[in-house]
């Protein structure tokens, strides 16, 4: 057997082209679909969204999509995967199926590049989504294994991304670029382009991966997929969860409309804040001083006192505004974090916390797995407040939304503009 019918390319190729999704896929793939869409009007607002209106529709999806961190997880891979799937399969007119090849080849691809790439300060989401977008784009395409190999090596000069980014417009902006290179990349394959597919071989070496990792067995998506239910980094679902149980407002009291309450701890009492935990699970949180709101979504000190101050710490907690409070700012000065050696995800381990406040008393607790998580999925009430909060005053319902009828929502609410830097 030749060396290229067993490359990476080559097996995700023919997976894909193969996929036939079981039920199970099918309701992965739908409710993707509904938080993606949601987190992504969430953003419609946003400064960067604008900035990013006249990128074609997938990378505008995308950028609007992962700007306010609430989109979905891979685990295993350490990627956000509808936040490239979604909007490539939307856009191709693909619907599930090819989104779960993209979802697919991501996750498998993530997984291939493993904790050691992500932790050598790769945004795995843009290096595996590139490619991915590229093999979801062929399937909608229709195009045969041999051509999804082609345009997945077509893609590999897009399969880039640090995540030095974090905290900046940049962060979603690349994955924008990622959902539209594999596109590209598609087309191309599709109009005749040849390239190697044994390029992405070489690439996944090059970057710290493991070609023998990949593994086309299993559900399309391994391992599901974790859904936020805190607008921030996923390193800090855990933290707020745990902190916000301990000062009386955890999320899971009373679903996502948490954010209505005030936490039943005083704030003002507490004078320290010790968390430990193991040094993997912060290695995103790169901002011990945040002064913006993009910086405090990968902020662990942020995320501690957002979590005490606000309850729910909700869109409200992430803007420039909230992480400027002179109350923030005194609490992030009091977290004390003690991080115990090693690690390979971000739920590694347990975190273990402590609120000390001024009269002596201890509150403590720990937690591994917060609510959202593949271990801990989203309750029905929890996903349906989560949604109708994203689309607060919109004329539209998550209810009535489809694969079929996704798209026309989004161009619906994002349309396509020339930004002012156009201009």
């Amino acid at each position: 057997m030749s060396s290229r019918l067993t490359s990476v390319a080559v097996t995700l190729a023919q997976w894909a082209e193969r996929l036939e999704p079981e039920p199970c896929d099918l309701e992965l793939a739908d409710r993707s679909l509904l938080d993606t869409v949601a987190v992504t009007l969430a953003a419609r607002d946003h400064r960067v969204t604008r900035l990013a209106a006249a990128l074609p529709e997938a990378a505008r999806w995308a950028v609007a999509g992962h700007v306010l961190d609430f989109d979905d997880l891979h685990m295993p891979s350490t990627t956000h995967v509808s936040a490239v799937c979604v909007p490539t399969a939307l856009a191709t007119g693909g619907g599930p199926r090819a989104y779960l090849a993209a979802a697919g080849v991501m996750a498998r691809l993530g997984t291939a590049l493993g904790w050691r790439h992500y932790s050598a300060g790769w945004h795995a989401t843009c290096t595996a989504g590139a490619p991915a977008s590229a093999a979801g784009a062929a399937v909608a395409l229709g195009l045969p294994a041999t051509k999804i190999a082609v345009a997945m090596a077509l893609a590999v000069p897009a399969a880039g991304g640090v995540q030095r980014t974090f905290g900046t417009d940049a962060k979603s902006l690349q994955v924008g670029f990622a959902a539209d290179a594999g596109i590209r990349a598609a087309r191309l394959a599709a109009a005749g382009a040849q390239a190697d597919p044994e390029a992405v071989d070489a690439w996944l070496g090059l970057v710290g991966g493991d070609p023998a990792a990949v593994d086309p067995s299993g559900p399309a998506v391994p391992n599901g997929l974790a859904v936020k239910l805190y607008p921030c980094c996923y390193a800090l679902q855990r933290p707020i969860s745990a902190l916000s149980g301990l000062a009386g407002s955890e999320l899971a009291r009373s679903g996502l409309a948490g954010s209505e309450l005030a936490p039943q701890l005083d704030p003002a009492a507490v004078r320290r804040i010790v968390l430990r935990t193991p040094e993997a699970t912060v290695v995103p949180l790169i901002h011990h001083r945040p002064a913006s709101g993009l910086q405090g979504k990968f902020s662990l000190e942020y995320g501690a006192a957002a979590a005490l101050l606000d309850g729910y710490p909700g869109f409200g907690s992430f803007t420039d505004a909230a992480v400027r409070r002179d109350a923030a700012r005194r609490l992030v000065s009091l977290v004390e974090t003690k991080l115990d050696p090693g690690g390979s995800w971000l739920l590694d381990g347990e975190l273990e916390a402590e609120i000390h406040t001024g009269d002596g008393t201890i509150l403590r607790t720990r937690q591994q797995f917060p609510p959202g998580s593949p271990e801990r999925p989203p309750t029905t009430a929890q996903l349906q407040a989560k949604l109708a909060e994203c689309v607060r005053g919109l004329d539209t319902d998550p209810v009535s939304w489809s694969w079929d009828n996704a798209a026309d929502v989004l161009r619906r609410f994002l349309p396509e503009s020339d930004p002012a830097w156009m201009s």
